[in-house]
């Protein structure tokens, strides 16, 4: 017996299908933007794309991170930590994103660090087809340093009192200093994870 698909499965295959009409060949980077459930939603567009026919690397910038006392230098409870310090921009775009673009046989690396552990991660080159997606999942991902490097955004609105308050207090941050919401291609309200519904509005 077939069930009818989910609310998710639903706008992940709109927008597989956005994503593949404006960029339909080469090397493409998607990202899945937001404080809260990027990794699921990002799993799901993954799954959309690959049912889709093509190749995807997925990605989360939560494996990117510093050492734990660089990224607790200010307090590990501190907002201003958590959005300044926690993530190593430069070893994922000098090991994932530039390698990834680069196409051809280039190798590249889509986790460098393990929190469990507190330690770098021994690298585990991949290889993708000249036609493939990277799909990255993370919060800030619209933050200066990444600015551009992305074909298609998906930025997911958070439930607020559902965040951690450090968290929280970062996403206002980003918020305030970026206004990701603005850049984006595709706003998601995600205040219900098994129900995320597209958010339309103008970028005036």
């Amino acid at each position: 017996m077939s069930f009818p698909p989910s609310p998710r499965e639903v706008l992940s295959d709109a927008l597989a299908a956005e994503i593949v009409h404006n960029y339909a060949r080469g090397r493409r980077l998607v990202a899945v933007d937001g404080a809260g459930g990027t990794k699921l939603f990002a799993d799901a567009l993954g799954v959309a794309l690959r049912e889709a026919g093509h190749a995807v690397a997925r990605a989360s910038l939560d494996d990117f991170l510093q050492p734990r006392a660089a990224r607790e230098q200010q307090g590990a409870d501190s907002a201003a930590g958590y959005y300044g310090d926690r993530y190593d921009y430069s070893t994922f775009l000098r090991v994932l994103v530039q390698p990834f673009k680069l196409g051809g046989s280039a190798g590249f690396v889509a986790a460098s660090f393990d929190a469990s552990r507190d330690v770098p991660l021994a690298p585990r080159w991949l290889t993708a087809p000249a036609d493939a997606i990277l799909l990255v999942d993370g919060p800030f991902l619209q933050r200066p340093e990444l600015r551009g490097i992305w074909n298609f955004v998906v930025y997911l609105e958070p439930d607020a009192s559902k965040l951690d308050p450090r968290i929280d207090g970062a996403d206002e941050l980003y918020v305030g200093a970026v206004q990701p919401r603005t850049a984006s291609d595709a706003i998601v309200s995600a205040f219900d994870e098994n129900d995320p519904r597209r958010v339309f509005a103008d970028r005036c």
